[in-house]
């Protein structure tokens, strides 16, 4: 079976392994969904690199064996190794892949990476003479007032290990709980940017285009957009949007023509 996985990979235009074998699962778990009548799973270029692979290849196409690199991932930064629970633990929990338990402890893991942090917005450290002290022996700015917890860990100098005991909890948190803390609280600002065009690719993934739909009938689309969407027949706006060749004004026209019905089909 793992043999006849791989191979589906293979067949899709790539010679590296883990492309291969990403392609694989995802025809196996696909497989797997149709025989018990259910949804197929398609993973979106924002739940991870797999994503983007099958993404790329559908509507990009590729003349040459397809390596997935990172900087094919526009979300790149919410698409890390550590977090990798959090995108696809519910996921893999629906589609039957993880267990109760393993998906117990992931919510578990959430709700304490959660907790934490909202108690280390809502902590403002007092700039005794232990804090000031330590903050010197870090090279980092003197306090003149209180500052809150969470704003001093976004310091690039300091962690959530060495400032912990100037505010620590009865029970200590596990690793993999404060890492995340940290990292969640330290590139707040760059993870919520990311997730704002997370949004706005979402709604334009929600616009579905009508099966079938004739581009030919569509006027204002160029002839090069109307081929290459008629010979990929993307499934949404989104995707059509990242089809090579296909430019902003011709996605502009298609989405005035599918929100207000005025189409033909291809009979």
């Amino acid at each position: 079976i793992v043999k006849n996985l791989f191979t589906a990979g293979q067949m899709n235009g790539t010679s590296g392994y883990e492309e291969a074998a990403g392609q694989g699962l995802m025809a196996g778990i696909n497989a797997a969904l149709t025989v018990q009548g259910k949804e197929p799973l398609v993973l979106k270029r924002s739940d991870g690199y797999i994503g983007v692979m099958i993404d790329d290849l559908v509507t990009k196409g590729t003349l040459e064996p397809y390596r997935l690199l990172t900087s094919r991932a526009e979300y790149r930064l919410i698409l890390r190794h550590d977090n990798a629970d959090m995108r696809l633990s519910e996921i893999g929990h629906d589609i039957g892949l993880l267990s109760d338990e393993r998906y117990q402890a992931f919510i578990n893991k959430q709700a304490a990476v959660e907790a934490e942090i909202a108690r280390l917005k809502g902590i403002r450290l007092k700039p005794t003479a232990e804090l000031q002290a330590f903050l010197a022996e870090k090279n980092s700015t003197q306090l003149r007032d209180g500052f809150l917890f969470a704003d001093l860990l976004k310091r690039p100098e300091l962690d959530y290990d060495s400032l912990y005991p100037f505010a620590p909890l009865e029970e200590p948190l596990s690793s993999d709980v404060t890492r995340q803390v940290e990292i969640q609280i330290k590139y707040d600002g760059y993870i919520n940017k990311a997730y704002s065009k997370v949004e706005k690719l979402k709604r334009l993934e929600e616009k579905r285009i009508p099966e079938n739909i004739d581009y030919d009938s569509i006027n204002g689309i160029a002839n090069e957009a109307k081929e290459k969407m008629k010979k990929i027949q993307p499934e949404t706006i989104a995707q059509a949007s990242r089809i090579s060749g296909v430019n902003p004004a011709d996605i502009s026209v298609l989405m005035v023509h599918v929100q207000s019905g005025k189409f033909s089909l291809v009979k």
